[in-house]
């Protein structure tokens, strides 16, 4: 999702916009009001940062119970390894607050400052295959292309939200009626960029469904002259 032109803000600054150009008597001068807000929205901003927190691995897990983490519900196919993360949003606002004279208006010359994490990423390995063996080796292999794609994801799509979203804050004020213009402002990061966030973030699960491509599956299948196929071949009896 991506926030249009006729955002939330734009509307009500046009709306907000007209009745100070009313008020000032001039369809064309600026009033007072408007330039303490324009020259106050100097500092305005949207500020970026992204963080991921480290790994670790866990090798407490069988394959049929990453099976059932990653597939719920489906009988078929086998999960070997598993790399799983969360994604955390962090938007914070703030900006000084100006009120014209009159009392009716006020505008913030607004400061935002969005944090994208990752808490540390958790990357499972069957309980069946030992650390320091081919298969082992093989499957962590696999696991470290899907957590390079997350890392490498975050500051990209920094970069990307930035180049969107700076532009609508830099420099510009926030008009509200009195009283309301922190609300509205938190209302448009809720409401037309929080979506975009989110959804950009999630752009990453194709990059990671590409990597576990059916081909993939197969030579995991198949590598190491059959050890992994020796390792789950009694698991998969046992459980039947």
């Amino acid at each position: 999702m991506d926030p249009g032109p006729d955002s939330l803000q734009a509307a009500l600054a046009r709306a907000v916009l007209l009745g100070l150009l009313a008020w000032s008597g001039t369809a064309w001068a600026r009033s007072p009001f408007q330039l303490r807000c324009e020259e106050a929205a100097a500092a305005a901003r949207a500020g970026f940062s992204s963080h991921a927190a480290g790994y670790r691995i866990d090798n407490s897990l069988s394959y049929r119970s990453l099976t059932a983490m990653k597939r719920p519900g489906v009988a078929n196919g086998m999960v070997l390894g598993l790399t799983r993360t969360e994604t955390r949003v962090g938007v914070r606002i703030d900006g000084l607050l100006l009120e014209d004279p009159t009392g009716r208006w006020e505008c913030v010359a607004p400061r935002v400052d969005v944090s994208l994490f990752y808490p540390p990423i958790t990357v499972f390995i069957g309980s069946e295959f030992v650390p320091g063996t081919c298969a082992y080796r093989e499957i962590l292999a696999h696991e470290m292309r899907h957590l390079e794609s997350y890392l490498a994801w975050l500051p990209k799509v920094e970069a990307r939200i930035r180049a969107r979203m700076a532009p609508r804050y830099a420099g510009k004020p926030f008009y509200a009626p009195r009283g309301e213009a922190r609300a509205m402002l938190q209302q448009d990061i809720d409401r037309n960029w929080m979506p975009y966030i989110k959804s950009e973030m999630m752009r990453i699960e194709t990059l990671q469904a590409a990597i576990d491509s059916p081909r993939e599956y197969a030579r995991l299948s198949k590598v190491c002259r059959g050890e992994v196929q020796s390792l789950i071949g009694p698991a998969r009896a046992s459980s039947s």
